[in-house]
């Protein structure tokens, strides 16, 4: 065997310790944290935050739009309903929310998959919505399903993410009425872990749980959670009735909505951090307390996606200080409410995978895994703004993805870890490298990158003196080509086609 496969023999067998898995067997379906939440306010402040929300409940209110059975649902509950305003009296919400459960699992169609969203435990999944893809060869371009295809198979053959997401990236050459269909029905055959359905219509959100009543049973979906819906508020104070009707679809099928507003400071929300984190608050509480209104009982997920703007231009900012701080607080906000909790994630407004990219990222990362979040969408590929989605930024990603598996692991501390036979064993002034503890954890002791360069200057020259972004180009093409669907019951595979085929002939194109 050469030198270079003996060492690349090595580095797979450390990944695969560190992380539960190599190639496509994760062995590892998700996270649980050995490092605690970093609580950033004390009590008088928190209490503070829920005092403004609630007068901001209560005295402004949120318009609910283009659904009435929602207001009927809120005059049902004890909202005060103006027209399409609703108004809450302190507390009320919460009131609602405790039978939201605080933990649940989302089963994956491979049961060692399954995830478990709440508590101590943490999932990344891809980034999520992007119109454009990129690559280093294709450069920028309108993602299509086959983009789309390959990012699912991206993540399958990583052990570093837990789930497969839901739009990675939009598949622009599918009808905007159909494209739901084969987004699903993609996660489904190239992935075997748990995945998110359509929301941009309560038709298409209906068609996703439909796909999952025939991939699980219509009685397991019935009562078990298998698939996620990602709603968003149209911040500032409005709900409007597509993402209600979606909300409310996933709910009654007790599948888990994930609830989410996006509020870009000084203009979405106010331009402090506090007073965003307050409409955040406020506007997350009514939407998830809906679900309860819908099916009391249905899991949900306390989403949050805290953003910054150049105030000389406009234009959006991500993977800024403010708001990985003000993530922090929204951790324990939901940790209040005892729901599990989506916030922050890997963000960037750089264009290029590049410095700007992986600084901005890994800031927004460690507020994500600092504040306790459990589902962490955008944990990869998130560029411009998310504007675009980046073959090489998402390989990047994974890698930094891995990396905050071995930090969430905390300290082992136990007599082996402690290494007082070492000390013995080697004595004053001696090295550790061949020693007996050395060799027994050599494998395991640190978490080893696959892209990092840690080679003395002139090897890397001599080898052409790639940057990471180009040794990410050359790995994700050896991803797909190496890349292996997970088997998939024939009998399933038919219906979801026959379902597919029917739905797709009973309506023409829509491109818009």
């Amino acid at each position: 065997m050469s030198d270079t496969r003996a060492i690349r023999g090595g580095r797979q067998a450390r990944q695969a310790a560190r992380s539960g898995g190599v190639g496509g067997t994760p062995g590892r379906p998700y996270i649980q944290r050995n490092i605690p939440t970093y609580d950033v306010l004390s009590e008088e402040n928190l209490l503070r935050i829920e005092a403004a929300a609630d007068r901001v409940l209560a005295e402004t209110g949120i318009e609910f739009r283009d659904d009435p059975v929602v207001l009927d649902m809120w005059r049902a509950a004890g909202a005060k309903v103006e027209g399409l305003l609703v108004k809450f009296e302190p507390d009320m919400l919460r009131e609602i929310l405790k039978s939201a459960p605080a933990e649940f699992t989302q089963h994956a169609r491979n049961p060692a998959n399954s995830v478990q969203i709440g508590g101590k435990n943490v999932v990344f999944s891809p980034a999520y919505g992007s119109p454009f893809v990129m690559d280093l060869d294709k450069g920028r371009r309108f993602g299509t399903l086959e983009d789309f295809q390959n990012f699912i198979k991206l993540a399958q053959s990583s052990p570093n993410f837990h789930h497969s997401g839901g739009t990675i990236c939009e598949p622009t050459d599918v009808a905007v009425n159909k494209r739901h269909l084969d987004m699903v029905m993609s996660h489904i055959e190239f992935s075997d872990r748990a995945f998110m359905g359509s929301v941009t219509a309560e038709e298409r959100s209906e068609d996703s749980i439909d796909m999952c009543r025939i991939l699980f049973g219509a009685d397991f979906v019935d009562q078990n959670c298998v698939i996620l819906g990602n709603v968003n508020v149209n911040s500032p104070l409005v709900w409007d009735g597509t993402m209600t009707r979606s909300l409310r679809a996933y709910a009654r099928a007790n599948q888990a909505a994930v609830v989410v507003p996006f509020i870009l400071g000084g203009a979405m929300g106010p331009v402090t951090n506090a007073g965003g984190i307050v409409q955040s608050l406020a506007e997350t509480m009514a939407g998830c307390a809906l679900t309860q209104l819908e099916r009391k009982g249905a899991p949900v997920i306390f989403g949050n996606f805290l953003s910054s703007m150049s105030l000389r231009s406009g234009s959006p900012t991500f993977g800024t200080p403010e708001p990985a701080i003000g993530s922090q607080v929204i951790g324990q906000l939901a940790r209040r409410l005892n729901l599990p909790l989506r916030c922050s994630g890997n963000f960037t407004t750089s264009k290029l995978p590049d410095g700007q990219a992986m600084m901005e990222g890994t800031m927004s990362m460690l507020a994500a895994v600092h504040c306790g979040a459990n589902f962490i969408l955008h944990a990869a590929g998130f560029l411009d703004g998310l504007l675009a989605m980046s073959y090489e930024k998402f390989m990047m990603d994974a890698d930094l993805c891995g990396a905050l598996h071995a930090y969430l692991d905390g300290i082992k501390i136990d007599d082996d870890q402690l290494a007082v036979d070492a000390f013995a064993e080697v004595g004053p002034g001696n090295h550790f490298f061949g020693c007996s503890h050395t060799m027994r954890h050599y494998e395991t002791a640190f978490w080893d990158s696959e892209l990092s360069d840690n080679e003395p200057f002139e090897k890397w020259e001599a080898a052409g003196s790639q940057d990471a972004a180009v040794r990410a180009n050359g790995l994700w093409k050896k991803r797909l080509a190496e890349y292996e669907a997970p088997a998939l019951d024939a009998g399933i595979r038919d219906g979801l086609n026959d379902y597919i085929a029917g739905k797709k002939a009973g309506m023409p194109d829509a491109w818009y």
